[in-house]
């Protein structure tokens, strides 16, 4: 538990470091009438999940390199202080899992880049990996390094895997080194903060990346409609609003984003963490206040020009 020691000293930073809170993904199925007005069309949704979310985590970029068109206009729709947070295509992470695929990763990176101050964490989701494909972490490991070397500079990364057994002291320091978050996925088979901490410290950079991700199996047995929330999760999400605000303490900026899967509507599942920080007494969350585009110019047509046959 050391490494989640609050700091009290008198050299504290008076300001603490931001906590982004948003949902996987801007759309889903059940969303327009519930959290979507019924009148706003699609093209819209993403202007108007600004006005309440200042990050979102894209998760159409899992199955496929974005066009730099597509990129360009999440740009557009967004404030200037909005942040993205990407998964990188599966090509890279679980088809190739990080071998030959240079030419993936270059041009991913490059397209991703149009979005400038506003690209946030790139996320590496793995698999959980049978031993026929790594007979250990290690051998994980191996493979893994040579591609982290080749990273750019300046960006921040996170590197989530599924393997429970690999999480331990000696993966934790070798993210340390390279200052790649480790993230942290809520699933019901991955511990728990409660229980990461007991063996190591899960964070391993400046900042961190968690995922409330949830039963997808189980949950799809109940609804494919994504407009309520259908699981209670106070329990779980309790315990993640104690340990945001202990690193939240150290001085780690936190990104944290609620997939439908976890309790039935993203939306909900971020209204209730803000909700259960708030019943705790902890200092305000500040609500989102997205720097408003300038509005669009009004087009006046020209008058008539009158014409020789009136």
């Amino acid at each position: 538990m050391a490494g989640l020691i609050v700091n009290k000293s008198k050299n504290a930073p008076s300001s603490e470091p931001k906590i982004y809170l948003g949902t996987s993904a801007f759309t889903a199925a059940g969303w327009q009438g519930t959290f979507y007005p019924p009148e706003i069309k699609s093209k819209d949704y993403l202007s108007y999940y600004a006005q309440h979310f200042d990050t979102v985590e894209v998760n159409s970029t899992l199955y496929g390199c974005p066009s730099p068109r597509t990129v360009e206009n999440w740009a557009a729709k967004t404030p200037d202080n909005f942040i993205f947070s990407i998964k990188t295509p599966r090509s890279i992470t679980h088809d190739k899992i990080l071998a030959n695929c240079d030419a993936e990763l270059e041009e991913f990176l490059s397209i991703m880049e149009i979005l400038g101050p506003k690209l946030g964490p790139i996320l590496f989701q793995f698999p959980q990996f049978s031993p026929g494909v790594f007979a250990d972490r290690h051998a994980f490991t191996d493979r893994l390094i040579p591609f982290l070397n080749k990273l750019p500079a300046g960006r921040k990364h996170a590197i989530e895997i599924r393997n429970p057994e690999w999480l331990d002291a000696e993966f934790a320091n070798l993210l340390k080194q390279y200052q790649i978050a480790l993230g942290l996925p809520d699933l019901p088979y991955m511990p728990r903060p409660e229980e990461l901490v007991q063996k190591f410290d899960p964070i391993t950079a400046d900042w961190t990346y968690i995922r409330w991700l949830g039963d997808r199996k189980g949950i799809e047995l109940q609804t494919l409609t994504w407009d309520k929330t259908v699981v209670d999760r106070t329990a779980e999400l309790t315990s993640w609003v104690d340990f945001c605000y202990r690193i939240k303490r150290r001085g780690i900026i936190i990104y944290g984003y609620a997939n439908n899967h976890y309790a039935g509507h993203g939306p909900a599942t971020i209204q209730q963490f803000r909700d259960l920080w708030r019943k705790k007494g902890f200092p305000p969350l500040p609500e989102p206040v997205p720097t408003p585009r300038p509005p669009a110019p009004i087009l006046v047509p020209p008058k008539k020009q009158p014409s020789l046959f009136d």
